[in-house]
């Protein structure tokens, strides 16, 4: 979600869109503007509809780190995000799955997006405009959740394309989303010229 909104933005991904720890995300021939935003994953072991949120420990089995890896023209073409989120293999995923209780107070966690080392993002997840019980709560409203489903943060500010001037990933770079316990997620970008 973006600033002073009553409720979250929410878009899908599908399939094709995932990729893993270590694998490659490619940016599109079709634009130069792929840009990076580190977030916190949270994985639906217990389905559930109308979710209380002081019940959302009861539903939520696991976290992981993301990378929701976005086009940023294709999203910004109508209000609708689904194009700029949705181009194969660049939302990443991993490494790690990590139990709530290993993780504890999720919003003492830090998270802090690097390209090519250097901090591009860095916060604490308190810091989250929606925190997870809100996410989980809303989302389930709407739509019943499934076990194995993934519901995916928004993210810190300093992303590239807030940046003056912007900063996109290009073929060459490698992004890191680390989260403490939850861990690093490291994905090198190449150009995808055919998928």
């Amino acid at each position: 979600g973006r600033g002073g909104e009553e409720n979250p933005t929410i878009f899908v991904r599908f399939a094709a869109a995932q990729i893993g720890h270590g694998a490659d995300m490619g940016r599109p021939r079709e634009s130069q503007a792929l840009d990076f935003e580190g977030e916190i994953a949270m994985i639906v072991g217990r389905p559930g509809r109308r979710i209380a949120k002081e019940s959302w420990r009861d539903h939520v089995v696991g976290f992981a780190c993301y990378n929701d890896g976005s086009v940023r023209d294709y999203q910004r073409h109508t209000s609708q995000f689904t194009p700029g989120k949705n181009f194969p293999g660049t939302g990443a995923f991993g490494p790690y799955l990590v139990t709530p209780d290993e993780v504890g107070d999720y919003r003492k966690l830090p998270i802090e997006s690097r390209l090519n080392g250097v901090v591009m993002q860095k916060a604490i997840l308190a810091d989250l405009i929606f925190p997870i019980p809100r996410l989980l709560s809303y989302i389930s409203e709407f739509t019943a959740l499934s076990s194995g489903d993934v519901i995916v943060t928004g993210t810190p500010g300093g992303v590239g394309d807030r940046r003056e001037p912007p900063v996109y990933m290009a073929p060459g770079d490698v992004i890191e989303v680390d989260i403490g316990i939850v861990g690093t997620l490291v994905n090198p970008i190449v150009s995808v010229a055919n998928i």
